[in-house]
């Protein structure tokens, strides 16, 4: 049995490279002797709290090498990070780090003033680590993280009386499509065996510390340069992060805390990355957009790989990315934060995958509602469920995990709600959360499925497909879209007829709502409710066929 600990991988790449870089952002290089002995401090200042063994430390701040330090300090001391999205308001916030049980909460200075708002509501956390961002001075209630970070041991490493292991807890906390967030309760020695398998160093699974120690000693500069364009709160970019330092690697930050394609291709040329994490067509298309403004201008000779998961990754956005830089793959994985591994797809030159289609993971079956195995290649839909290392449940939810994880013919699978059909070689084609499927005159219409065809017209930058009441039918099928200003705007019956050109009839929109941007996340993410909420009150329940709104 493998024991995994990420504060122990991590302290031992700071011992055998202390001088290289582990963190770049910006002008700002983070070698990995001053990132473990940052690490060191803050670890310091959470054990004079009076923290005990697997209390929380909430993490809220942007994209920033305090991010990672934190976690590196929390490991090291047995503790739990808990990732905190920052564009919570004030309930979500209160909600979150009550429900985590959180003790400690490092934050970027921007958020004083909505912290500040809450802190009666929050009385279980006891230190606050202010990150000075150029927005204030440090709150009086909070300490400035900089003084913690430079107040570690003279000698040796700050360590808990408990030790850590690889049952310590990484806790990822996901809004998901609907609800409130949801902790996500993840042993590190699973996390770190679903993520290290796939990696650049190919490290032993079934390994030890010193199997890590041989292979970094024996070729130190083989690590990888990688930019997670997405925030560091959320498992796609955060995720990939921790796997590129366990390897010794180092992770490239953007400064704008706006996505801004002209940014991140300026710095894969200047820094040289070698892996670009995005989340789907949110991120490519305008990345897809400024290449296309300026064909050639920028040098992607070192990108390898573009990794993208959270979100869907159109084939032709992939295959005009190719046209660009045919030298990389583009790696669309299929995950969530309940289940890691549970398909990918591959597309090189002259070969981009089909949209939504995947490769099953090992330990994935796609099952019906009676437990059976769907048959490859028929018209069943099933929900996936992955086998293998999984999460331990969802932080005091007992409920919310019996109905997720559920144990089926002696085998544990994680089964999150995502719908598949089954190819006959065996890929899958995914349809969508269950979570946001459509029930319209008994069919089920998965929202994914005609977004999808939607964004295949060319005016359409961005689509998000809910369901609202229908008296008949009892939901019907409302197009949200946001449209690309440069090209001419189609009718919103042009709109439906360009889905029932591609899909059954019964899954077009009846009605199209034209607004300003979708609005989604940081991960890509959309909040499907508020959309819902919105098309009920601009249309009105059992709204028939008419023009479509702008907003």
């Amino acid at each position: 049995m493998t024991n995994w600990n990420y504060g122990e991988v991590w302290e031992l790449v700071a011992d055998i490279q202390p001088d290289a870089i582990a963190v770049t952002q910006g002008e700002r290089n983070v070698a990995w002797g001053e990132f473990d002995r940052g690490a060191d401090g803050v670890a310091q200042f959470l054990l004079d709290l009076g923290v005990q063994q697997q209390d929380k430390v909430a993490v809220y701040l942007y994209n920033c090498p305090e991010y990672l330090q934190t976690l590196f300090a929390a490991v090291k001391i047995g503790l739990v990070p808990v990732n905190t999205n920052y564009r919570y308001g004030d309930d979500e916030l209160a909600y979150l780090w009550d429900n985590a049980d959180a003790v400690a909460v490092v934050f970027h200075g921007a958020f004083a003033e909505r912290i500040e708002r809450i802190l009666d509501r929050v009385p279980q956390v006891k230190g606050w680590l202010w990150v000075d961002d150029g927005t204030g001075p440090c709150p009086d209630w909070a300490t400035p993280y900089d003084e913690a970070a430079k107040a570690g041991p003279a000698t040796g490493r700050t360590t808990a009386p408990w030790g850590r292991s690889g049952d310590d807890l990484f806790m990822l906390y996901t809004g998901g499509t609907t609800g409130m967030p949801k902790g996500v309760m993840w042993r590190q020695d699973d996390l770190f065996s679903l993520l290290i398998a796939s990696g650049v160093r190919q490290y032993p699974v079934e390994g030890s510390l010193d199997d890590v120690r041989t292979i970094l000693e024996a070729n130190p500069t083989a690590g990888v340069t990688l930019m997670p364009a997405c925030p560091l709160m959320h498992g796609t970019g955060g995720f990939t992060a921790n796997t590129t330092l366990a390897e010794g690697g180092r992770v490239c930050l953007l400064e704008s805390r706006k996505f801004d394609p002209v940014e991140l291709l300026d710095t894969v040329e200047r820094e040289h990355v070698n892996g670009l994490v995005i989340v789907g067509d949110p991120f490519s298309r305008p990345l897809l957009g400024a290449l296309d403004a300026q064909p050639g201008h920028w040098d992607l000779s070192s990108l390898m790989m573009m990794i993208s998961s959270g979100a869907m990754w159109s084939e032709s956005i992939k295959q005009e990315l190719l046209a660009h830089h045919a030298g990389m793959l583009l790696v669309d994985a299929f995950s969530s934060s309940e289940a890691l591994g549970m398909g990918v797809s591959v597309s090189g030159a002259g070969a981009a995958a089909e949209t939504a289609k995947f490769t099953l993971g090992p330990t994935v079956k796609v099952l019906t509602e009676e437990g059976r195995e769907v048959v490859p290649g028929s018209e069943e839909i099933g929900v996936l469920a992955l086998g293998g290392r999984n999460p331990l449940g969802y932080y005091k939810d007992e409920e919310k995990s019996d109905r997720t994880f559920k144990v089926i013919d002696g085998v544990r699978y994680s089964i999150p709600g995502d719908f598949a059909q089954v190819d006959t070689d065996g890929t899958i084609h995914l349809l969508g959360r269950g979570s946001v499927c459509i029930n319209s005159g008994g069919e089920k219409i998965f929202p994914e499925e005609v977004e999808e065809s939607l964004k295949t017209h060319d005016a359409v930058r961005d689509a998000v497909v809910v369901g609202i009441p229908h008296e008949i039918f009892g939901e019907q099928v409302v197009a949200v879209v946001e449209l690309d200003p440069d090209v001419p705007a189609p009718t919103e019956a042009e709109l439906i007829d360009h889905v029932k050109a591609r899909l059954a009839s019964y899954k077009a929109p009846r009605r199209v709502r034209f607004v300003g941007t979708i609005g989604r996340a940081p991960n890509g993410k959309v909040d499907y409710k508020r959309h819902r909420d919105e098309s009920i009150a601009e249309l009105g329940a059992d709204a028939g066929a008419g023009a479509g709104a702008v907003t």
